[in-house]
């Protein structure tokens, strides 16, 4: 689970927990203990899944994750490759694209 999913989750756990603890009655010493160690270690688990947050790498900078163009020579040889591939298949009889026969027409 990712962690702001779990920290979301653990608060809801926490706010839940507060409001049963509240309505609980006070002659119900032994549910109480128990619900606060409940929310004591919910309380505790927020903050080691905020701690792992926290020393979790940052992303990197855009600039260094940029995808590089293509050069000129480079543009001119894939351009230069299509056509040897097109004039080939035109004397196939093919089409480049598809490889399905060309129809000729009257």
């Amino acid at each position: 689970m990712k962690a702001k999913k779990a920290l979301k989750r653990l608060k809801k756990v926490e706010t839940i927990l507060s409001d049963v603890i509240d309505q609980c009655p006070a002659s119900a010493r032994g549910l109480r203990g128990l619900l606060d160690s409940a929310k004591t270690s919910v309380v505790r688990a927020k903050g080691v899944v905020h701690a792992r947050v926290a020393t979790k790498k940052p992303p990197a900078n855009e600039h260094e994750s940029a995808q590089r163009g293509l050069s000129a020579e480079g543009r001119k040889r894939i351009s230069l490759a299509a056509k040897k591939r097109r004039a080939m298949a035109k004397r196939k009889g093919v089409n480049a694209v598809t490889g399905r026969s060309l129809s000729r027409t009257a």
